[in-house]
């Protein structure tokens, strides 16, 4: 251990009579640090897990990249379309889809919702979320074939799993010779997702039945939608898609699709740790206070080791290093305590959330070893700049005057 860091330790302890207000500075500067370092530690977790489970929960459940017309009108050759887009190695799983606006009844309730009619159930992403029942789309033993509801729909209806669940739809203009197409289903499953505009809207029957009622040919579809191996290649791939297909074709990726919930939670992430970093710069200033406090206290040592040969330069790495010890204890402390606020809420969820409003019941926690590396460094650079000025003022201290004047 070098002189220096012996007498910074010997300080920091503050064993002197008398020296009881100067430890109440420096357990205060220690707090400021613990408490600026684990509010940002603790900011970083919880935006890292709300962006991390938001984009689970959309990415794994709507499509990656959705395939329509420009116009109002289906995809006459969808099985020609299916076949050309299987031969793309980025597509992980094609799903395609016939779907539109739909008024959806039980005995108790009556609204309206959007049914999706899907050819191949096992490469739906709707089985993943399923809550309740089965997903099971045959004809039952009534001679009813199986439908799917969203939890929020469920509830909406006052529906069970079993309840008859009537579906019609008209196009155009309502009229004795234009009477709607009428189709009874057999509620089997529920999904539930957490994310409302997934939970309220779909009811998943098989695509042969909303072909039906949406009155389309057995080639015809309204989408096909696609998952790719990799979603970080989305506007890449988007963008090919788009060169090979052509017109009539549209494609619409998911980030277009959803874009506010996407922005609303890279705001969060971008905003929210910036503004808790404030905390860290207040806790490194008010080391100003208490560095200064500790130089005025020793003033007279300050004088005696100048007296002895003591250089300016040993002098101010003296007090730097009381403020790094003080910045370093904080900063153990602050990580300590987000560590624990961490396993508290993963085990415990202790800050419970309106999953009407943030798409998940409990605040999420994703601890990154970045967040901590890049925490301590800028917790103890700023510690050591606002060290500096006490420190160099422990270095300018004049020992005639300190031995002359006890000052």
């Amino acid at each position: 251990m070098s002189f220096e860091t012996y007498l910074a330790f010997r300080y920091f302890k503050g064993t002197r009579k008398g020296a009881r207000f100067l430890s109440f500075i420096k357990l205060m500067a220690i707090a400021g640090v613990a408490v600026g370092s684990a509010g940002l530690l603790i900011a970083l977790s919880i935006v890292h897990g709300f962006k991390t489970t938001i984009n689970e929960k959309i990415l794994g459940f709507a499509p990656h990249i959705t395939v329509t017309t420009f116009t109002d009108q289906p995809i006459y050759r969808a099985d020609t379309l299916e076949t050309f887009l299987t031969g793309f190695d980025e597509i992980e799983s094609l799903q395609v889809v016939t779907e539109g606006q739909v008024m959806i009844q039980t005995k108790e309730a009556i609204t309206g919702t959007l049914l999706k009619g899907i050819s191949d159930p096992n490469a739906s992403s709707f089985v993943d979320y399923l809550s309740e029942g089965t997903f099971d789309l045959s004809v039952d033993s009534t001679g009813l074939p199986g439908i799917v509801l969203g939890d929020d729909l469920v509830q909406t209806l006052q529906a069970q799993i079993g309840s008859i669940i009537t579906i019609y739809t008209i196009q155009g203009i309502p009229s004795l010779v234009n009477s709607p197409e009428i189709q009874q289903f057999r509620l089997s499953g529920v999904y539930e997702t957490g994310v409302d505009i997934f939970d309220e809207l779909y009811a998943i029957s098989d695509r042969q039945y909303a072909q039906k009622l949406f009155d389309l040919g057995p080639t015809q579809a309204h989408a096909v939608e696609l998952k790719l191996v990799d979603y970080t290649q989305i506007n890449q791939f988007d963008a090919v898609l788009g060169e090979q297909l052509g017109f009539p074709y549209y494609e619409e990726t998911i980030t277009s699709k959803y874009g506010s919930i996407f922005a609303w939670v890279e705001l969060q992430e971008n905003m929210i740790p910036l503004v808790i970093s404030v905390m860290i710069i207040v806790a490194a200033f008010n080391l100003i206070g208490a560095v200064l406090m500790m130089v005025l206290e020793r003033t007279k040592d300050i004088g005696i080791l100048k007296t002895l040969g003591g250089k300016s330069a040993m002098i101010r790495r003296v007090f730097l290093l009381e403020g790094v010890i003080v910045a370093g204890i904080g900063l153990t402390i602050g990580i300590g305590i987000s560590l624990l606020f961490a396993y508290l809420q993963l085990e415990y969820q202790i800050i419970p959330l309106s999953e009407e409003n943030y798409y998940m019941s409990y605040a999420p926690v994703e601890l990154r070893f970045f967040d901590f590396i890049l925490t301590t460094v800028v917790t103890i650079s700023l510690c050591a700049l606002a060290s500096w000025l006490p420190a160099c003022i422990a270095a300018k201290t004049d020992p005639l005057k300190v031995i002359s004047y006890g000052r």
